[in-house]
């Protein structure tokens, strides 16, 4: 069921152990929804990934300066754009399956874009129109495929590999994010990655302009937006904590994948 989280927030965008979910009958990016007379405790539900695309997960690489340069690479002219498929989304909680093809896997923490409704060839002015709103990803890479395979599908494409959540927040405005809004990765409770979306090269208005003009965008289709820079491998029990100022913090566990 799709709900509507409500209550106090923390100044990440994390709710109080007060807060309730009213739930809703229909599909929010598709049918409209209603709102229900059911009211559940946060803390009693599982929560699901807030949107499984059901067409695709489009990334940007390189779009932080730092990141690019502990790649070794340069900063693109255009936006690095890359696909994930819809099966590599899990939600929050939900585990992230370390493959045996792989022995290096990354976590990448991002700022992620929900659109709301079909569209191509978007100008940047009106971005806005388009986006349903923002969540946390974790654009999960095993480096060592992607170094090998010199592209990014099988790296980046695994089953898993793109934890999304904890929710959507439908009330926030591109510009929030140009001014900038902390992002931060945590490994087992180090603190690993801290950067802010005001360093994005690209910025929202920019990649969505840009990913419309090549391919349609569908309703509950992701952009994840790129990493800041402090990305680095995950093991086997590893817990990893994403939070973005706002929206809260997306967690996931590392398990084997047998």
């Amino acid at each position: 069921m799709y709900g509507v989280v409500t209550g106090e927030v923390d100044e990440f965008g994390q709710p109080d152990e007060d807060s309730v979910i009213v739930a809703l009958a229909g599909d929010p990016l598709y049918v409209g929804v209603k709102l229900l007379d059911q009211e559940y405790k946060l803390a009693d539900v599982r929560l699901l990934a807030p949107v499984l695309p059901r067409s695709k997960v489009v990334g940007i690489g390189r779009n932080y300066a730092a990141h690019a340069a502990e790649m070794g690479t340069d900063v693109p002219d255009e936006p690095l754009m890359f696909l994930k498929p819809n099966t590599s989304v899990v939600g929050p909680g939900d585990p992230i399956y370390y493959p045996a093809q792989s022995c290096e896997v990354h976590f990448e923490g991002e700022l992620a874009v929900v659109i709301g409704r079909i569209c191509r060839d978007v100008p940047a002015e009106l971005a806005t129109d388009v986006i349903y709103g923002y969540t946390i990803a974790n654009d999960v890479t095993a480096r060592d495929l992607q170094r090998g395979d010199g592209q990014f599908t099988r790296a980046k494409g695994f089953d898993s590999f793109c934890p999304l959540g904890p929710w959507i927040e439908t009330d926030l405005d591109p510009q929030t994010f140009a001014d900038g809004v902390r992002i931060q990765t945590h490994l087992n409770g180090d603190l690993k990655q801290d950067g802010s979306t005001s360093d994005l090269i690209f910025d929202i208005p920019m990649l969505i302009a840009y990913v419309s003009s090549v391919m349609t965008l569908l309703p509950g289709d992701v952009i994840l937006t790129g990493t800041p820079s402090g990305v680095g491998p995950m093991e086997v029990g590893d817990e990893v904590e994403i939070s973005i100022a706002g929206l809260g913090t997306l967690t996931n566990t590392v398990t084997s994948r047998n």
